[in-house]
């Protein structure tokens, strides 16, 4: 199954709901009007667009409709997938692996599937020939580094860990010695699902990231958010806090199947103007997705 019948299978929820709002408005409407983009709006703020990034999708759809002499709503519907594609177009949907060792970080609140995601991610990268380290820096959980571990023998990672409590810092340190030492290609590192109102846990991120770029100042960095798309604007505000705080580069969006507000993908990457590089649409390893934003806005509508 490719990524668009993947994707496509993944986001039922999500398309069903926009069916029965966003499909009365393209069937519904013989003309684009006033209540037309009234409608259509209130669909897309439904499908958890926000108020903001639907506006503005509108906005252009508009300009768009003025600009190109569109007159029927399916044409419509046709400007407005090329308007949230460029929405979603902001920056590579690539890893960034261009260094020997590469380095990714991996954030996000408890919950969000973020060791599960690191486990994902490290059973591609082995399965393309890459020697991946995982390091097990989220100490403050008594199961965290268990998980990863599995994690580890199931995707053939090597990993790095140390006793529950221990300074998440020296375990970093202890990982990026170690992938020196076998010469890893890409060190993937977990962080405590850090409550993003919690300052001492966002200083300890602080702390983490400075011994990446003192360790390893040339190495290609990624700083990856995992959000859980069933939590929608949550999952924003949550975004918002850590681009902020962490100089996020890359979001991973998981449990896409399991919500109808599939929407917050879009959301997520024009407010933040940060790319999605995943979304997880189920269990397997192969569930966690390069992310097409073409592909994507033809699943959704």
């Amino acid at each position: 199954m490719g990524f668009f019948d993947k994707i496509k299978a993944g986001l039922t929820k999500t398309r069903d709901a926009l069916n029965s709002t966003l499909g009365s408005v393209f069937s519904g409407f013989s003309q684009i009007d006033d209540d037309f983009y009234d409608e259509l709006e209130e669909s897309l703020i439904l499908a958890d667009l926000g108020v903001e990034t639907s506006t503005k999708a509108v906005e252009r759809l508009r300009k768009a409709i003025r600009e190109q002499h569109i007159k029927t709503p399916e044409e419509a519907k046709n400007a407005l997938k090329d308007i949230l594609v460029d929405m979603l177009n902001v920056g590579d949907t690539a890893l960034n692996l261009s260094t020997k060792p590469s380095v990714i970080l991996v954030i996000g609140v408890n919950g969000v599937g973020k060791t599960t995601t690191i486990g994902k991610i490290a059973t591609q990268l082995t399965k393309q020939g890459k020697d991946v380290l995982l390091v097990a820096g989220d100490t403050f959980r008594a199961a965290a580094a268990d998980q990863l571990e599995i994690w580890s023998k199931r995707s053939g990672a090597a990993i790095v860990r140390q006793h529950e409590g221990a300074d998440p810092a020296s375990v970093v340190f202890d990982g990026i010695q170690a992938a020196k030492a076998r010469n890893s290609e890409v060190i993937i590192i977990d962080t405590a699902g850090r409550l993003h109102n919690k300052q001492n846990l966002m200083n300890e991120l602080n702390k983490i990231s400075r011994i990446v770029n003192r360790e390893l100042p040339d190495a290609a960095k990624e700083v990856l958010l995992v959000l859980d798309g069933t939590t929608g604007q949550n999952g924003l505000i949550q975004a918002k806090q850590f681009k902020e705080i962490a100089g996020v580069t890359a979001v991973a969006l998981t449990k896409l199947d399991g919500t109808a507000k599939g929407g917050i993908v879009i959301a997520v990457s024009d407010a933040l103007q940060i790319p999605v590089k995943f979304v997880g649409v189920g269990e397997q390893a192969d569930d966690l997705m390069p992310f097409v934003a073409r592909d994507f806005v033809d699943a959704l509508l």
